[in-house]
């Protein structure tokens, strides 16, 4: 018996995913799964799904449902994180104030001033749900996965030098089913090396059975058709070489090229404001999951592309398997900076997890990570030093941020949102339009 504890147990459907994962495999029934949300409707929906799920495979885990985080956290293993501090409402702020100024995002929750604030709000979480960990379960492993990943997973390992902590995301196996896609062939057809930061991982290699994929790629490129459906990624591949993770509209403001200008923005075909949208449907699926639920109605089942349970079993088990994550660069990726948040292979096995050397990256594509990298980690220095000014200069940094504005005016967006989002941020950081006058 082993016990996997879920915080931010909300995310309903991604509570079915990662549960249906676990269960899928037959040595990880024997597990007791604990729910904590804050939200104690939303904490009673994930209860009736992780229930509805597991009677699917006609397993009988051990369900708990907790509103005190905790009591959810004693004698836990594994620690899932999966929580929105802020939820709909602070994403609100994080586009509407930067669009006053005339500053443009797609998505804004894993760099840019949206990533940045997203981080700032999520990081005192993060040091105290740590804090009651190392108390409660001192050996569990945390799996977060919750954006910005690479600044939240360096919180976690700066404040907690010895926490157990990975950080888990789904663009390397997204990306590989859309390089599938584009060369014709199953998923399962492809191999591939990968390393870079989180949402900026570069697969270094690419191939179909023994055959270097590549060369095919570059074929693919050719046809219209194909580049419609991720113009920014491919135009950074034409420019880097290699292909890059997470999707073009996440890429899109990762440079200074695409959100510049309306001409740029319409060519690329960049969504803006994308994750509003996202947000806004994420709210009315929520409403439609637990409508159904209370109906009887039933949810599709399969298995996820998520690392998660992969992890657990490998742990459990002792079967060995490689995954991607994220985690403390201790000379792994040897061009960009130690102590940064790197996203390479990682060996995982009963002893737990061996992140893998992947020596240099070629120049051009750590220099396309590296600049991102100090802006993260400025974050996480503001955060957990309580220092302004680490804020606006991380701002000033942001490349897309820094295509538009002018410094006077990233002071001036910083300042109004610190203003707004209030208590939500780390002490020391809260700013009133008074002390701004002064």
């Amino acid at each position: 018996m082993f016990k996997v504890t879920m915080i931010g147990a909300g995310s309903v459907v991604f509570v079915k995913n990662l549960l249906t994962d676990i269960l899928d495999f037959d040595a990880l029934r024997d597990v007791t799964i604990a729910l904590h949300d804050i939200d104690a409707e939303r904490l009673e929906t994930a209860g009736m799904m992780a229930r509805w799920t597991a009677a699917q495979f006609k397993a009988s885990p051990g369900i708990e449902l907790h509103a005190d985080r905790r009591a959810a956290l004693e004698g836990a293993d594994f620690v899932i994180n999966m929580v929105q501090i802020g939820m709909h409402e602070a994403t609100l702020l994080d586009f509407d104030i930067p669009r006053k100024y005339g500053l443009k995002q797609t998505i804004a929750d894993t760099l840019g001033i949206g990533g940045i604030f997203r981080g700032l709000r999520t990081i005192p979480f993060m040091t105290a749900l740590v804090a009651d960990m190392r108390e409660l379960c001192p050996d569990a492993l945390l799996l977060n996965y919750t954006n910005p990943m690479s600044i939240l997973t360096q919180a976690v390992y700066e404040a907690y030098p010895d926490q157990k902590v990975v950080g888990l995301c789904h663009n390397v196996q997204n990306t590989a089913r859309d390089l599938a896609s584009y060369l014709g062939v199953p998923v399962e057809a492809l191999s591939y090396d990968c390393a870079g930061v989180n949402h900026m991982t570069w697969f270094l290699k690419l191939r179909v059975g023994a055959e270097d994929a590549y060369p095919r790629l570059r074929a693919a490129m050719e046809d219209p058709a194909i580049v419609a459906k991720d113009k920014v990624r491919f135009e950074l591949m034409r420019v880097f070489g290699r292909f890059i993770s997470e999707s073009s509209e996440h890429n899109a403001e990762y440079t200074p090229h695409f959100l510049r200008s309306e001409k740029e923005i319409a060519h690329y075909d960049v969504p803006v404001d994308e994750y509003v949208r996202r947000s806004e449907r994420n709210l009315r699926r929520y409403a439609e999951t637990r409508r159904k639920l209370l109906a009887g109605e039933p949810f599709p089942i399969e298995r996820s592309v998520e690392y998660g349970s992969l992890i657990i079993h490998a742990m459990v088990t002792g079967e060995a398997r490689v995954i991607y994550g994220n985690v403390r660069n201790t000379g792994l990726i040897t061009n960009l900076p130690d102590g940064s948040c790197v996203e390479v292979p990682i060996l995982v096995d009963g002893n737990g997890l061996r992140p893998c050397h992947v020596g240099d990256l070629p120049p051009e594509l750590a220099g396309y990570c590296a600049p991102h990298v100090f802006v993260q980690d400025l974050t996480v220095k503001a955060a957990l030093e309580g220092d302004r000014e680490q804020v606006h200069r991380a701002a000033v940094l942001d490349r897309n941020t820094a295509s538009v504005l002018s410094i006077r005016d990233i002071r001036a967006m910083v300042n109004e949102m610190l203003e707004a989002h209030g208590d939500a941020m780390p002490a020391g950081l809260a700013v009133r339009r008074r002390a701004q006058a002064a």
